[in-house]
């Protein structure tokens, strides 16, 4: 079925450690061989072997607009003639974060970088800096990129600090990471208790993304923001995925929060290499070449890749864009735990915006401990049951998915119709 693919990945297994440049894509979690892609349109994909996919991957978040939006493209072509990078400053750098400073009002000023896993590494070291404190809180399940210091898991204890969870990471690079549970605000007074004023950030995915689709409870999400402002702790908000993917204004614009740092990537690059971080005036003026705190890149900025996402960004800020993207969204959603209830499989949903959560238990997780009781094996049956209809879903139980302005009513239909036989196929052991 897929023989093209199985013969490049046989041959990059011999140049590329697992055969892919990142993890997940190896199909680790479900089984089988990666699908090797050639060209994306729209909603679809197309395979080497030349089989075509409804995509809900849109890799991994950035492209809302679907694959090879035709003013995207034509965006980065004029930018492409002009130059691919100057290492100085542009005049599209000023535009960047201009739109960015006016559509998310927390932040008054921005920098830009070339990826999410910077833009939080950087976010990190600014709120150390400027807060002059060592400790880091971030919580169970959340992912902020692959920096040392969080690569780390909860320790044995409830309040103690974290251990690694990679080769190569000495303990001490964690000896001041905080890991705690999501959704948990007692546990969060605890360590605030404990440790408020010694605590540099909090860091946190407004909706976790990365253990599936978890959504903060109010209270969660209030008692950080009181207790932040209380000890003088930074509150950083990773929005690298639900930055202009859940609303116009961010996850901190669906919940009514204002956190004092922001990253984004993703939606801001249009598939392009962009990343950014920003917030408050005062800390974002600690950053070289104003202050002590040390930050650069060559290619930040890159004018490229800074005219796909600006031109992402003026078609997702235009009117009605998240209302009609969330009812695409919506039906999708509410299609699948129908077409699961018909063929007796525990399963529900979670969404927000363009991007959404499937779980194979009876309601949606409030926490990592409960996406792990999800049913892994019967999330690995149904992607396979969906990649041979031609669904492309992301190859985890433990990945979010994501709806662009591409997906049609058609897509929607022929996804469920898909669905309709898998979840049978989830269903049998």
């Amino acid at each position: 079925m897929h023989e093209r693919s199985r013969e490049l990945f046989e041959r990059s297994l011999r140049l590329i450690p697992g055969g892919v440049n990142s993890p997940v894509r190896a199909f680790r979690a479900v089984g089988g061989t990666p699908v090797f892609f050639r060209e994306g349109r729209g909603a679809r994909l197309i395979d080497e072997d030349g089989r075509e996919y409804i995509d809900y991957v849109g890799s991994w978040g950035p492209l809302i607009l679907g694959h090879a939006h035709p003013d995207v493209v034509a965006a980065v072509a004029r930018a492409a003639a002009r130059g691919l990078s100057f290492g100085a400053p542009t005049a599209l750098e000023l535009e960047m974060a201009e739109v960015l400073t006016r559509s998310l009002p927390s932040l008054e000023q921005v920098r830009l970088v070339s990826s999410g896993t910077e833009a939080v590494m950087s976010a990190l070291r600014l709120a150390r800096g400027f807060t002059g404190r060592s400790i880091i809180v971030k919580f169970e399940g959340c992912y902020h990129g692959h920096s040392d210091f969080l690569l780390v898991k909860a320790g044995s204890g409830a309040l103690t600090f974290g251990n690694p969870t990679s080769a190569g990471v000495p303990a001490e690079l964690t000896a001041h990471t905080l890991v705690l549970d999501y959704n948990d605000p007692q546990h969060v007074a605890d360590a605030f208790a404990r440790y408020g004023d010694e605590i540099a950030a909090v860091v946190l995915e407004p909706i976790a993304g990365n253990m599936n689709f978890v959504r903060p409870a109010d209270e969660f999400i209030r008692v950080l923001r009181s207790l932040c402002t209380q000890h003088g702790t930074v509150l950083i908000f990773d929005e690298v995925m639900t930055g202009y993917r859940v609303a116009a204004g961010g996850a901190q614009g669906l919940f009514g929060v204002t956190p004092d740092l922001t990253t984004l990537g993703k939606v801001i690059g249009g598939g392009m290499p962009v990343g950014a971080f920003g917030g408050r005036r005062d800390i974002m003026e600690k950053l070289a070449p104003v202050g002590p705190v040390y930050q650069a890149g060559t290619l930040s900025g890159n004018p490229v890749a800074v005219s796909a996402g600006l031109e992402t960004l003026k078609q997702v800020l235009r009117a009605g864009f998240f209302e009609r993207l969330g009812e695409t969204t919506s039906r999708l959603a509410a299609g699948l735990e129908r077409e699961a209830r018909a063929a007796g499989v525990p399963f529900s949903t979670a969404h927000a915006g363009g991007m959404f959560g499937l779980f194979f238990r009876p309601s949606a997780p409030a926490s990592f401990a409960q996406v792990m009781q999800c049913d892994r094996e019967a999330f690995n049956r149904f992607f396979h049951a969906m990649l041979a209809r031609g669904v492309y879903l992301a190859p985890s139980a433990y990945e979010a998915g994501f709806v662009s302005s591409a997906h049609a009513s058609a897509d929607i239909e022929a996804t469920l119709v898909a669905a309709r036989e898998a979840f049978g196929q989830a269903r049998a052991a």
